[in-house]
């Protein structure tokens, strides 16, 4: 069974949450599939025992030994990524978008493309079962890809060790890494928080997992900051027949616990906090 945690937004505490979720009694696999900025390897210092390179594009780069400052490239550009400085051709490594023409109308065959290959996926060993997560490197792209790269070997791992249930902490957001991240998945849990944005954006996210016709769930962290926005955010749910299995009041513990690199569950397995999510976790194993 996958269970992917999303938020609408950064900042609503969905790590902390997917972090507590797997590391409950059960062994697991976790999937940090938030390739932009994957931080749960840090809380849980897995073992690297496999790395794959990712290769997300291919980048032009000048042979100045070749360039003869034509120009021909900087007038065909469309990305506005070749510019002349100091009488000398220069591509920026930020904007060039890998559509290979500079390189193929140069004349003097000085330009050639360059695969973009800093990205990785590691996978090893964590303390509750088997861990996998990729990291994006600055500037490279195609993070849709990198999540699936990330949930197959999750799902390999799975198999090869006979653990059931896969946890994925996806990115915040709707775009190409969080649909990579939810497609096929058996419960999505959409993590809010009572703001205005936080609202707004648990509205965008219900829409992509209503348009994919997923199993979806709604847990509001920091509840108490804000009881009436919380209040609306269960009406919004209700109206639409989304079940709200958890409401987390703000608790100093979580913060602790990460300080300290540990989940809540492993920090204050006794604390409301820790209940509160393992009851919300249980109607999801029971559905």
């Amino acid at each position: 069974m996958e269970i992917a945690v999303i938020s609408g937004k950064g900042g609503t505490g969905k790590s902390s949450i997917s972090a507590a979720f797997a590391t409950l009694s059960e062994k697991v696999v976790l999937a940090d599939c938030d390739v932009d900025a994957a931080n749960l390897y840090i809380l849980f210092n897995p073992t690297h025992e496999e790395e794959q390179v990712f290769v997300s594009g291919q980048k032009a780069v000048i042979d100045y030994n070749k360039c003869r400052n034509c120009g021909s490239c900087l007038d065909s550009c469309r990305f506005d990524a070749i510019s002349l400085s100091d009488g000398e051709i220069v591509i920026s490594e930020i904007l060039c978008d890998g559509c290979k023409l500079c390189s193929r109308i140069c004349p003097f065959d000085a330009i050639k493309m360059v695969n973009e290959d800093k990205s990785r996926m590691y996978a090893g060993t964590f303390r509750n079962g088997k861990m996998v997560y990729g990291r994006l490197s600055p500037g490279e792209e195609n993070s849709g890809k990198l999540v699936n790269m990330v949930r197959d070997k999750a799902k390999t791992m799975a198999k090869e060790h006979q653990l059931e249930t896969i946890i994925i902490d996806g990115p915040p957001g709707i775009g190409c890494s969080a649909i990579s991240t939810i497609t096929g998945v058996d419960h999505v849990v959409v993590v809010t928080e009572p703001t205005v944005s936080g609202l707004h954006d648990m509205k965008r996210a219900l829409e992509v997992t209503t348009n994919f016709k997923l199993k979806t769930w709604v847990i509001v962290n920091k509840f108490d900051l804000n009881r009436d926005l919380t209040d609306r955010i269960e009406n919004y749910c209700q109206q639409r027949g989304i079940a709200v299995i958890g409401k987390f009041p703000f608790d100093r513990l979580v913060v602790d616990a990460m300080v300290n690199c540990k989940s809540v569950m492993e920090w204050a397995p006794d604390s409301e906090m820790a209940l509160l999510i393992k009851k919300a976790y249980n109607k999801i194993k029971m559905l």
